[in-house]
This record gives C-alpha cells, sequence and structure tokens, in this order.
C-alpha cells in the first residue's frame, strides 16, 4: 500500500485508536510523575484525568480522519476545566506543563508506530514533520484557549478577594466592641467563603493587654456563625471557658501562630477547615476556623489567603477593641472611686446622686458630682465637669473635687469658693508637668443650703443653670448670674440666694443631661422638668425616671446628676439668744443653755455644753466685737455657736505651765466631736458638735497647748 504523508498520519492514528486506553494511561503516569501538583487533590485528580482522556481521544480522532488542526475541536468542559484550576490556586505552568508533556507522549508513540507502516525513511520523516506541526498548533490553540480561560479566572477570583478584602476593612471593626468586632468577621466569612465559622479568644486576651497566656491555652467562644443561622451572641460574661487538645490544629495555630489547611475526612475531620490565628501586635489574640461542608470543593491556598487577610484585620480590631476597653475599664474605676462611694450623714437634705459614663465612642469624662457636710446643719451640693475624656479627665476630676473639699472646709462663700478654684485650674494649665487641663478648663456649680433659714446661696462657673421642683409642684429653672468657666482668670463669680421650702427637689446636672444629637437644651430642660415633676415612690426613682425620660442608652456625653429633696429644722430645734458683750453675759448664756437641753432632753450633754458655751462665750467677749449671738441647733448631734463682728479667728497655741489662760479652744476641741471657725461677709462665727460621746479630757493635756 502506497503512503503519504497525510496518509501515513492517519494509518499510525488508526492503529493506535485500539490502544488509546494505553495511551492514555502513559500519559498519564507521566503526568503523575512530572507534574504530582495536579494530583494532590483528588478531585483535581479525577479532573485530569478526564481532560487527558478527551484531548487524546478528539486528537487521534481528527488525525485519523485527516481534519485540519485549527479544525478539530477540543472538549467542550477544556475551558471550565482551566477555570477550575485557578479555583483551586493551582499556577498557570502547571496547566501548561501538563499541554507539553501530553503532546511529547503522543508524538513520541504516533512516530513508533510509523515504521511499522513503511520501511520508507523520507516519508515517515514527512509524516513525522506533518504530525509534529498538526500536533503542536493543536496545542498550542488548546492551550491559548485554556491559559486565556485561566487568566479570566484568576482575575476574577482575584477581584473577588480584593472586594472581600475592601468589604472587611468598612465592616470588621465597626466598634470597639470585642464581641461585636469577632461576631462581624464570622458574618462576613460565612456570606463569601464558608459554610461556618468559629472566632475563640484566649482568655487571657479580656485582661491587661500585656498579661502573658498561661499553659493549657484557655479560650471563650465570643463568636460563632453558620450559613442560614442567626444565633444571638451571648454576652463576654455568660461565655464558657474551654481548651483545645494539644496538638490539635487550634492548638497548634495559637502555640506556632501558623495558619492551616485540613481536608475533609470521615475519620477524623468531617469538614474541609482553615484554621487561622488572630495575631496583632506581635501577639496572639486567639484563633478563627472556617469550615466547608464536604459536598463542597476544599479550601485551596488564596482561601487560605484571604482568610488571613480578613482574620489580619479582625485581630487589629479586636486588640484595639480590648485596648480600649481596658483604657476605658481603668478610667471608669478610676473616675468612680474619685466619686463619693456613700453620701455622708446629714439632714439638711436628701439625696440620690447618678454618675452615667459616655458611650463607646467617647469613653469616661470628667463629670463629678459631691455632698458635703458644713457648719451649723448646712450641706454644700456640688456638681462640675472637666471637658474632655480619660484618664486624664477623671484624674483633673479627682483634683478638682479634692480641691472643693479642702475650700468648703473652711466655710468659704460660694462665689469666694469658685475663685480659688479658679486659681486651682489656672495653675494647673500653666504647669508644664501636668496636662490635667489644659486650655479647655472646667465648669462648676457649687450651692449651700441652710435648713434653719432655708435658703440656699449658689454661684455658678460656666456651667448649665439648676432645676427646682417646689412643694406645689412647680417647676423653674434657677436664674443664676453667670460666671466664666474655671481656667480663663481675671473674672468675677457672682452668688445669688433663694429660698427653698421644705419638701422642695432642687436637681443639680452637667450639661451631658440635656445636650443631645436628636433634640436642644430647650427641649431637655422641658422634659427633665417633666420627669421631676412626676410622682415617685423615692428620689432614687426619680433619678431613674430622669435618666430614662432624657438619655439614649449610648449616650454621647457622660452625665453627672444631683438631686436634693430639702428638709427646714423648725423652730423647736433652734434657740438664738444675743448676748451683751460683758463677763456678766457668761452666765446667763449657761443658764439658757441648761434649760434649753433640759427642754430638748439632754441634759447628759448639760455639764458639756456649758463648759463649751462658756469658753466661746468668754472669747467672744474678750477677742471679739458685738452683736454677739448664741446659737444651739439639736440635729441629731448638738451644734453651739457664737457669732461675733469681728473678723480674727482663734486658733490653738502652746500655753506655758503658769499662763492664766489660752486653754478655752484646747478645752473646746477635747469636748467636741468637731469644732471650727466660719467667717461671713461681717463677722465669724465659732461652732462646736457635741455628741453624747463627748467627754472631760486629762488635765495634764490642757496644760501642753492653749488658746488665744
Amino acid at each position: 500500500m502506497e503512503f503519504t504523508a497525510d496518509t501515513l498520519v492517519s494509518r499510525a492514528a488508526h492503529e493506535l485508536g485500539p490502544r488509546a486506553d494505553q495511551l492514555i494511561h502513559d500519559v498519564e503516569r507521566c503526568l503523575r510523575r512530572e507534574v504530582p501538583e495536579l494530583w494532590d487533590d483528588p478531585d483535581l485528580a479525577q479532573m485530569a484525568l478526564d481532560n487527558i482522556t478527551e484531548h487524546v481521544m478528539a486528537g487521534l480522532l481528527g488525525l485519523q480522519q485527516g481534519i485540519e488542526p485549527s479544525l478539530i475541536e477540543p472538549p467542550p468542559a477544556d475551558v471550565e476545566r482551566a477555570r477550575r484550576l485557578a479555583r483551586r490556586g493551582k499556577p498557570v505552568s502547571d496547566l501548561l506543563r501538563a499541554f507539553r508533556l501530553g503532546q511529547g507522549v503522543i508524538l513520541e508513540r504516533m512516530i513508533e508506530e510509523m515504521p511499522r507502516l513503511t520501511s520508507d525513511a523520507a516519508l515517515v520523516g514527512a509524516a513525522a514533520r506533518k504530525l509534529i506541526a498538526a500536533v503542536i498548533e493543536y496545542v498550542d490553540r488548546t492551550s491559548e484557549q485554556a491559559v486565556l480561560a485561566f487568566q479570566e479566572e484568576r482575575d476574577r477570583r482575584l477581584r473577588w478577594r480584593l472586594s472581600v478584602v475592601n468589604e472587611a476593612g468598612m465592616r470588621i471593626g465597626t466598634t470597639l466592641d470585642i464581641a461585636r468586632t469577632t461576631q462581624e468577621l464570622a458574618d462576613l466569612a460565612t456570606e463569601h467563603c464558608a459554610d461556618r465559622v468559629t472566632v475563640d479568644l484566649l482568655d487571657s486576651a479580656f485582661h491587661e493587654p500585656d498579661t502573658a497566656a498561661e499553659s493549657p491555652l484557655v479560650l471563650r467562644r465570643i463568636a460563632e456563625r453558620s450559613v442560614g443561622e442567626q444565633a444571638p451572641q451571648p454576652a463576654i460574661e455568660t461565655q464558657q471557658l474551654h481548651t483545645y487538645p494539644a496538638g490539635s490544629p487550634p492548638e497548634r495555630a495559637l502555640t506556632l501562630g501558623q495558619p492551616s489547611r485540613h481536608r475533609a475526612d470521615a475519620a477524623r475531620s468531617p469538614e474541609h477547615s482553615l484554621v487561622v490565628p488572630l495575631r496583632a501586635r506581635g501577639a496572639t489574640l486567639g484563633v478563627a476556623q472556617f469550615f466547608r461542608h464536604r459536598g463542597r470543593d476544599p479550601f485551596d491556598d488564596e482561601d487560605l489567603l484571604l482568610a488571613q487577610e480578613i482574620a489580619a484585620r479582625a485581630a487589629v480590631a479586636v486588640d484595639n477593641a480590648r485596648r480600649y476597653t481596658h483604657a476605658r475599664a481603668t478610667a471608669l474605676a478610676l473616675q468612680r472611686s474619685l466619686l463619693p462611694q456613700n453620701t455622708p450623714q446629714q439632714s439638711a437634705v436628701e439625696v440620690a446622686c447618678r454618675y452615667l459614663p459616655a458611650g463607646a465612642g467617647a469613653g469616661v469624662g470628667g463629670d463629678w458630682y459631691d455632698v458635703i457636710p458644713l457648719s451649723g446643719a448646712r450641706v454644700a451640693l456640688v456638681v462640675g465637669d472637666v471637658v474632655g475624656h480619660g484618664i486624664q479627665a477623671a484624674a483633673t476630676m479627682g483634683r478638682l473635687r479634692t480641691a472643693v473639699r479642702t475650700l468648703a472646709d473652711i466655710d468659704l462663700p460660694p462665689d469666694e469658693l469658685l475663685t480659688h478654684l479658679d486659681d486651682v485650674v489656672l495653675r494647673l494649665s500653666a504647669d508644664p508637668d501636668s496636662d490635667a487641663v489644659g486650655d479647655t478648663g472646667a465648669t462648676c456649680l457649687y450651692a449651700v443650703y441652710d435648713p434653719v433659714s432655708g435658703r440656699c446661696c449658689l454661684a455658678r462657673a460656666g456651667h448649665v443653670l439648676p432645676t427646682v421642683v417646689t412643694p406645689d409642684g412647680s417647676v423653674d429653672v434657677l436664674d443664676l448670674p453667670p460666671g466664666p468657666p474655671l481656667g480663663l482668670g481675671g473674672l468675677p463669680f457672682e452668688a445669688a440666694e433663694v429660698e427653698l421650702p421644705g419638701g422642695s427637689l432642687l436637681a443639680l446636672y452637667t450639661d451631658g443631661l440635656l445636650e443631645s444629637h436628636d433634640h436642644d437644651i430647650d427641649t431637655g430642660l422641658g422634659r427633665l422638668g417633666q420627669a421631676l415633676a412626676r410622682p415617685a415612690a423615692s428620689l432614687e426613682a426619680t433619678c431613674d425616671s430622669v435618666l430614662q425620660a432624657l438619655l439614649p442608652a449610648r449616650p454621647d456625653d457622660d452625665v453627672a446628676l444631683l438631686l436634693a429633696r430639702t428638709h427646714a429644722l423648725g423652730a423647736q430645734q433652734v434657740a438664738t439668744w444675743d448676748l451683751e458683750a460683758e463677763p456678766a453675759a457668761v452666765a446667763r448664756a449657761r443658764t439658757d443653755v441648761s434649760e434649753q437641753l433640759g427642754t430638748w432632753g439632754l441634759q447628759d450633754l448639760d455639764f458639756t455644753a456649758e463648759l463649751v458655751v462658756s469658753e466661746l462665750v468668754t472669747n467672744a467677749i474678750r477677742y471679739g466685737r458685738p452683736p454677739i449671738r448664741l446659737r444651739l441647733i439639736h440635729d441629731g448631734t448638738l451644734l453651739c455657736e457664737v457669732s461675733d463682728d469681728s473678723n480674727t479667728t482663734p486658733h490653738l497655741r502652746r500655753a506655758r505651765v503658769f499662763d492664766e489662760g489660752g486653754r478655752g479652744l484646747l478645752l473646746v476641741a477635747q469636748l467636741a466631736e468637731r469644732w471650727g471657725t466660719r467667717h461671713a461677709r461681717h463677722g465669724k462665727t465659732v461652732w462646736a458638735e457635741l455628741t453624747d460621746a463627748a467627754g472631760f479630757p486629762a488635765w495634764d493635756a490642757l496644760a501642753r497647748p492653749g488658746s488665744a
């Protein structure tokens, strides 16, 4: 039989047709040896085998029929297989090598077959050249189509991955809440690349940022999400602690800090999984696990890269949240420790107080309140606000509250106290080693209520006006003289005095209670008045009602609220005498005091009170100026007050052994629970507080210090 080059190629292909299975096997064995990457995955191996079979059968059929290489159609699934390789993260070089190696095996078998059909070497050479050209043209064309489909799929996956990473940047870490941040990670991953996601954080991550984790590693299941499920997120406090077995993928990820991929295995792993540690700033915070059902494609290298990228963003957000949470908790603890833990015992007013920190976006601020008992059964009510947030604002608040208490202890009038407090803020601002206040300053409202007169003296430094609800139910915002914020210096403060009948409700607060993004101060004042006027079972209930009526769940600014219901001391609890500036007045004063104590049933204090009153009246007569007034107040304890028109302050001094005087104030100090001096616009008042525990001092103690 005479052959041409074309017929010899066709005949050789026809002879190889019955041995196509062997040819396919030879190609498969070559690829398994040279391109093992295509056989690591059983799904990819089956896909590669199908691809080899279809290409060999299509090529042999085309050569048998003498079809032009450009007209031989590649297998219909060839393009889809190339895309699938791209989705599995295999490099395009593996695909091209497979084509070239398969081409080489087919050419070798075809050329080996030709000498069996003819002994014409020239014809065999021509046919071989014809065959090589045809196979190369076919392989080049199919390779070009496959590479184009492969690259399109890779580009599409790259764009998809970038879009997911970009979406992760917008959706993960929207708040400074640890649980919410991890749940955002789980939600995003289940929407794009996983059927189920779990996030476990080390228990040590909830403590101080630099706390080292102890072995075994204890974790909290902080977030979990499955496709089609939206389980409620448990609070951190209710999450159970657990550990992973030594050598398990999560334990290795936590220990080594390296991610890993795992295929579904009926014996050990029912799902495909990715295990990715959550690491930020060199520390491992926890581990995220991504799962796919066995019926789906297993995770590939690009899936692992995507999981690492979104986990890294989540880890930074979690670290920011936990550091913020720790700083906020520290500032809040400092703030609460600097606020009054319990209101002091006093009968002038019934008080209820609240401090509410701002929402997570703003943090703890410098708002504060205080209740300070004063002499004469009076009480000072204070509310202030240091502008700013954080530990520094809380620390500055503590300094100012201490300064207010110190100034209140010397019984300064409200306007004078604010003047001195303004100097304190100026000194803090000028201190180069302190950034406590800076240029922002602070505001303060200081009020002193006297239950004997029923009058309240108030002064403010840039603070919002207080509100009063009188016993008849009318609500008024007190019109106080304006005062500059603390820290400006050089501007005066003015006080105003108002009458508050017994049973009046005085509300002091910071601007965070009134201001909100959804209403102005006037609207806030209206709501406040309605809440204060509403009947309530107790003052504490009124406090809760005010906060509920005016504040959202997460207020924009921190809030301090101080409610005080006034109590008046009736005439039966106060006794007053005007005294002449002569020695005989001392005896009359003792007699009057003794009679009044008998009326009040305080005979046990008779001797002590007479002795204290004698010393105070004697000092007023000898060193003060008329008019002289003696006042007794029965208010739980017995308050003895002697006033005169002199501004000279008595003080303790050391008396010599043979001095006739100089021991009066020492005697008063020994017998009284407390004693002191307060100054008015004109004159002063020396007071002493006596209780049943008062005793007579030892005589040798009286021989040392003395009074003038």
